[in-house]
């Protein structure tokens, strides 16, 4: 069976491959991937004649065992390919199958996690292999209609409040200064304090600095401003087809006043103008229907099934390693063993 691994020492050949892919979203590039310090990501390739499919991992070594696992960086990877998953015969996946399995296997891999792209219909290629479990729902934006319908679409009261903001002398607009970055990194770890958040995603300034000044271009911090001062800001990443939210946040004197609604709006009149078919808000927190879901579905009614991929290559050797971290038996955290570091 036909596959390589690509490491990020080999940005040139990592950048090749996501860039002939028909679809892809930012998560999957070099860029993105090298911006961990501690973390050994690679690209497994499945090659036949004129077709690649390529997932990104990263390989975690398990303490006291030397069996590793697999995962995937914060955000939205799984396969991406040069032909659409919809038109792949079964042959073709049978074989992509048995390449993955001897991958897991000869590299002595126990599972392998990765949250999926909604977009891409990657459950079709992964469903013979197992661990497909749902995530709960996604919302996004179709920015094919007028923004007239979009602006229609919006529960009333957020439309209302939207035109509240407008109604503002608020200032929007991209920006990579340096103060600009340290006020956003301010507001973020704030915002994360506020609302307890895991040390995973405390993200520091010079996380930041280097996110925005990536390689590859597809990423950009908007801002809104009273007068100078900075009240609120999103991350944003986009590809050919998609763009969304990476991270957001808003300053504590303003959350009542809550510009995030406009800065959204906002950056669906920036993606039509970069040519992008669909802005993607996301969930809510761990796929549950919360207040954070409520209110990115107050945008849209357009909804998709979010998927996480939780495969099991081998289960005697997980049972062992659940049972001798005494993991807790109710945990859905994946892989189990984990969840008392999580």
């Amino acid at each position: 069976m036909t596959y390589q691994l690509i490491t990020i020492r080999q940005r040139l050949e990592w950048t090749a491959y996501v860039q002939r892919s028909i679809h892809h979203d930012f998560h999957h590039t070099w860029s993105y991937h090298s911006l961990g310090e501690d973390t050994d990501p690679f690209l497994f390739v499945f090659e036949e004649q004129d077709l690649f499919i390529a997932l990104p991992l990263l390989k975690r070594a398990i303490e006291g065992t030397d069996w590793s696992d697999l995962t995937s960086v914060y955000g939205y990877t799984g396969p991406i390919s040069n032909h659409d998953f919809e038109t792949l015969d079964e042959s073709l996946i049978d074989r992509f199958r048995l390449s993955f399995l001897d991958f897991m296997k000869n590299g002595k891999y126990v599972c392998v996690f990765s949250r999926l792209q909604p977009f891409l219909d990657q459950p079709r290629l992964l469903e013979k292999i197992g661990g497909l479990r749902d995530n709960g729902q996604t919302v996004y934006i179709d920015l094919r209609m007028p923004i007239e319908m979009q602006r229609l679409k919006y529960e009333k009261r957020l439309a209302r409040k939207i035109r509240q903001l407008r109604n503002k002398d608020f200032q929007i607009r991209e920006t990579d200064s340096l103060a600009d970055i340290i006020a956003f990194t301010a507001m973020y770890l704030d915002n994360m304090e506020r609302n307890g958040a895991s040390s995973r995603y405390l993200y520091d300034e010079a996380y930041f600095k280097r996110l925005l000044n990536t390689t590859e271009p597809d990423c950009r911090l908007i801002m809104v401003y009273d007068g100078n001062i900075p009240i609120c800001g999103n991350i944003i990443m986009y590809t050919r087809h998609v763009i969304r939210n990476h991270l957001s946040a808003t300053a504590a004197a303003y959350t009542q006043l809550s510009p995030s609604k406009l800065i959204i709006d906002e950056i669906s009149i920036i993606a039509r103008s970069l040519g992008i078919s669909y802005y993607h808000l996301g969930g809510g927190l761990n796929g549950k229907p919360d207040s954070l879901f409520q209110f990115k579905s107050a945008f849209s009614d357009l909804i998709l099934e979010d998927k996480t991929w939780c495969f099991i290559a081998d289960q005697e050797q997980y049972q062992q390693l659940v049972d001798a971290r005494a993991a807790p038996k109710e945990s859905s955290f994946f892989p189990q063993y984990r969840a008392l570091n999580s």
